[in-house]
């Protein structure tokens, strides 16, 4: 992932709890969103409208002076595989975006896929995922 206010990406993380899998790795859904849980820091925050960056830049007499993000992610993905379900939330597309409170705008870069279909999801999640 990365963030347009970040200064180095980062990796989604999938917790564990997950039943579905794709080409090996665990289906994330769009409530995936949780600040360290899911999207951990991107570096130091490039923009003053994050608290503790402003505060820094203010005390530098304005230079910017970037402070390590903690995400300010409060909101689901969007917009999501809505004809695809994921423990009861959409999946998680590349073309999703996650907002951060602080005006920052979070993509993926890389989703991790190196097949696509539905036919690389193992029996026993689309078992559950059919029910």
């Amino acid at each position: 992932m990365k963030c347009t206010f970040g200064s180095m990406p980062a990796r989604l993380v999938v917790l564990p709890d997950r039943t579905v899998w794709l080409a090996g790795q665990l289906m994330a859904n769009i409530m995936d969103y949780q600040p360290l849980a899911n999207i951990p820091s991107f570096g130091p925050c490039q923009t003053v409208t994050y608290p503790p960056t402003g505060t820094a830049t203010s005390e530098a007499m304005g230079t910017l002076t970037p402070m390590p993000c903690i995400p300010g992610t409060t909101g689901p993905w969007i917009p999501g595989k809505t004809d695809y379900l994921v423990q009861n939330a959409p999946a998680l597309l590349k073309s999703c975006k996650c907002m951060c409170q602080w005006g920052g705008v979070i993509t993926i870069e890389q989703d991790g896929q190196v097949a696509e279909g539905t036919q690389y999801v193992n029996k026993e999640s689309k078992q559950r995922f059919n029910k």
